[in-house]
């Protein structure tokens, strides 16, 4: 069954995706890039606020591949409390290096959910290395905003393909970038384990707008119906 994922980016927003039920609330900062990390202060003050009813995904930001810096920004968000931590592979010669670093953090025990970008020629031959890392999940989502959702900038097939090699590994599954009400209906039938939002669930549909429980509501339908 494919699951929801919310892209918050305040206490107000994260509160009315939780009385929504929505399954993952994702923490991120929309003004800051495509994985915009929001301040650590802010993101314990949320997962406070949740009081544990809900998971809580979190991403560290639109970083350089620089193996330490994201084994630094990874250990200081896993002191927030988050479920999942996302951390975005964005695109670099050689990728092998981080990865290995951050499997000390995956022996300790943290969720961590790799993300790939369809607009920038991802090359999923390194799935299974985060699999053997012991990552938990591998996400396809959209660098650049202004291309259109996941289904204009990559086709349905190599999509398939993308859900079928990640649950080859045994992996988590998910899919975003700037979708529509309208890409449900094509996604569905691949089988991730879950649709990301943003722009969708806000007002007029822009991601850097604040979050409409009524537009929240109705893709959520649009996935469980």
């Amino acid at each position: 069954m494919n699951k929801m994922l919310a892209s918050v980016n305040s206490i107000n927003e994260a509160l009315i995706a939780q009385q929504a039920k929505v399954d993952i609330i994702d923490l991120k900062q929309p003004t800051r890039g495509a994985l915009g990390a929001l301040d650590i202060a802010d993101i314990q003050a949320i997962v406070t606020a949740l009081e544990k009813k809900a998971l809580i995904s979190a991403t560290v930001g639109d970083l350089p591949m620089q193996a330490e810096l994201i084994f630094s920004a990874v250990e200081k968000m896993a002191e927030t409390g988050v479920d999942y931590i996302k951390i975005g592979f964005f695109p670099s010669s050689n990728w092998a290096p981080i990865i290995k670093n951050l499997q000390i953090l995956a022996q300790r025990g943290l969720n961590l959910i790799a993300v790939l970008f369809a607009d920038q020629q991802p090359n999923f031959n390194n799935i299974p290395l985060f699999s053997e890392a012991g990552f938990n999940g591998v996400m396809l989502d959209t660098m650049d905003k202004t291309k259109g959702s996941l289904t204009q900038v990559m086709p349905l097939e190599t999509i398939q393909a993308f859900v079928k090699s990640t649950k080859q590994q045994q992996l988590l599954c998910g899919l975003a970038g700037s979708l529509r009400e309208a890409d449900i209906a094509m996604l569905l039938p691949l089988q991730a384990d879950y649709l990301g939002f943003r722009g969708a669930l806000c007002v007029n549909h822009q991601r850097t707008a604040k979050l409409d429980l009524d537009s929240l509501l109705q893709i959520k339908a649009a996935i469980k119906n």
